[in-house]
């Protein structure tokens, strides 16, 4: 061969490793971005990152978040992230709109962008994996308190943050199958940021306003924990129940005190995993994502994506006095 075509084929091997997706043979840097560091459902979640990533072999997770549950926080950590050139970012996003130019800019450079937990806006991923279907959460936040309530209730809701995306269309779900619960009036919405000293002040001053409140529903793994607290230290274990969604290790306690009687959530080892996974798929593989898209989530089966490229892991779990012990130790 030629010098000339030697370097012509040089050449052109360059450009089609330029245009794959990275080699198999490469570290695939993947960064699961937590809405907050220090939080116990984002360090399973990583946990599980970790466990996908010993599976597939080549895949450096690197764990990240800002120090508390803003977008401006997030937008710093995804421009880090740029500038290290990481492979894929999968983020739970702190708000839907806000982070979308940071993440265009990632796409720009060829970066993946998925969300998981809490979406992004469309034009700011490339898929969303949602913990469980919307409608299901929804339904099961409120009949968690309904169930012990047979004669009927006021309940309240203590959230995140009023722009936190999966808390909000929860909450919107919720609303819709009121009808179903009749008897059940829900008497105010409070939100806690999720940070544990204001949402323990926030259902304080739920069970001050509403001395007939007979359920607090917290729809985030924070807020359940701080809300049962509360109910412990006002003495009102037995008359009010805390119920939402939780970690069976951070709310082992409250089940045994009576606090609470039971809550749910999905595994979020589970969802780490499979967010990882994920993006795996999209960055090393050349799978794309789009509606109707079928994307393998290793030992989590397969997503499928709706008409807005978004697809649900799986339906959310009871945890209860019968089988707490059995997972707190798990996560």
């Amino acid at each position: 061969m030629s010098v000339v075509k030697k370097m012509l084929a040089s050449v052109a091997l360059s450009a089609a490793m330029i245009a794959s997706p990275v080699m198999a043979q490469d570290n695939v840097r993947i960064a699961l971005v937590a809405k907050a560091l220090g939080i116990g459902f984002f360090e399973a979640a990583a946990k599980g990152a970790e466990e996908a990533a010993a599976e597939i072999g080549n895949v450096e997770i690197i764990y990240t978040g800002p120090t508390d549950t803003t977008a401006e926080g997030q937008i710093e950590v995804i421009n880090s992230l740029i500038a290290q050139n990481v492979d894929a970012i999968a983020i739970s996003a702190n708000d839907t709109d806000a982070l979308v130019p940071a993440l265009k800019k990632a796409m720009n450079r060829g970066i993946t962008v998925i969300s998981w937990d809490s979406g992004v806006a469309p034009e700011g991923r490339q898929l969303h994996l949602a913990p469980s279907s919307n409608s299901l959460i929804g339904n099961m936040i409120i009949k968690l308190a309904a169930d012990h309530l047979p004669e009927g209730g006021e309940v309240a809701v203590l959230s995140a943050t009023t722009t936190s995306t999966n808390q909000n269309t929860w909450i919107d779900e919720m609303n819709k199958v009121m009808g179903d619960y009749p008897g059940i009036d829900v008497v105010a919405t409070v939100y806690g940021d999720d940070l544990a000293d204001k949402s323990y002040r926030e259902a304080t001053g739920l069970m001050q306003t509403y001395p007939d409140l007979d359920a607090i529903i917290a729809p985030t793994s924070v807020g359940i924990v701080a809300a049962a607290q509360a109910v412990v230290d006002a003495g009102k274990v037995g008359e009010v129940n805390v119920t939402g969604l939780g970690l069976p290790s951070e709310m082992a306690g409250a089940i045994e005190s009576g606090a609470s009687k039971s809550f749910a959530i999905w595994n979020p080892i589970d969802l780490g995993y499979s967010a990882a996974t994920l993006a795996y798929e999209l960055a090393a593989n050349g799978v794309e994502a789009g509606p109707g898209a079928e994307i393998p989530m290793g030992r989590m089966g397969t997503l499928t994506l709706d008409e807005n490229s978004e697809g649900a892991m799986a339906d959310p779990f009871i945890y209860d006095e019968t089988n707490i012990d059995e997972f707190k130790s798990i996560f």
